[in-house]
């Protein structure tokens, strides 16, 4: 069975896990979270299956980018 990978990182005050999961014909859903980490007991913000991947390095990838950039838009 294939497993999820995820990564974590911060930006700009954020921390972002970014996750790449199985889901249908060999395909992994790029998917993330971010929490204000400046302020605590804020609720994260969750992003499911934001778009989709053969290859789950590219999934982690664009959901890294993708959180990144949503940052940035609201910053």
């Amino acid at each position: 069975m294939i497993q999820a990978r995820s990564q974590a990182l911060s930006y700009k005050g954020y921390h972002l896990a970014v996750e790449a999961r199985p889901v249908f014909n060999g395909l992994f859903a790029a998917s993330l979270t971010l929490d204000p980490a400046d302020a605590p007991g804020a609720n994260p913000i969750h992003f499911d299956a934001v778009d989709y991947f053969f290859e789950p390095d590219h999934a982690l990838a664009y959901g890294a980018r993708w959180g990144r950039l949503w940052i940035d838009q609201r910053a």
